[in-house]
């Protein structure tokens, strides 16, 4: 079985987030590397709590690329974080 990967390549995963943080403080920690069109921490639909996650969408691939290389494994109150291009759901 082949599996194909949509990859969009000016948007982001950010895992490994402290359970703190807010889409605000997503977007302000990586605003330092473009321009950004969505910044979002993924919330638990049941209890509106943060699952650790999140996506920042850049205005170009390069933005994404550099914040990619910038911000992977770097801490963020304490926690290591893991920056990729972020692959489409199937």
């Amino acid at each position: 079985m082949l599996i194909h990967f949509l990859v969009m390549q000016n948007k982001i995963f950010v895992g490994n987030l402290p359970w703190s943080v807010t889409s605000a403080q997503l977007q302000e920690a990586f605003a330092q590397y473009g321009q950004i069109t969505d910044a979002s921490v993924v919330l638990d639909k049941e209890s509106g709590r943060s699952r650790g996650f999140g996506f920042v969408t850049f205005a170009t691939d390069a933005e994404a690329q550099a914040a990619v290389d910038g911000m992977n494994g770097t801490s963020m109150d304490g926690r290591d974080i893991t920056v990729n291009i972020a692959r489409a759901k199937e």
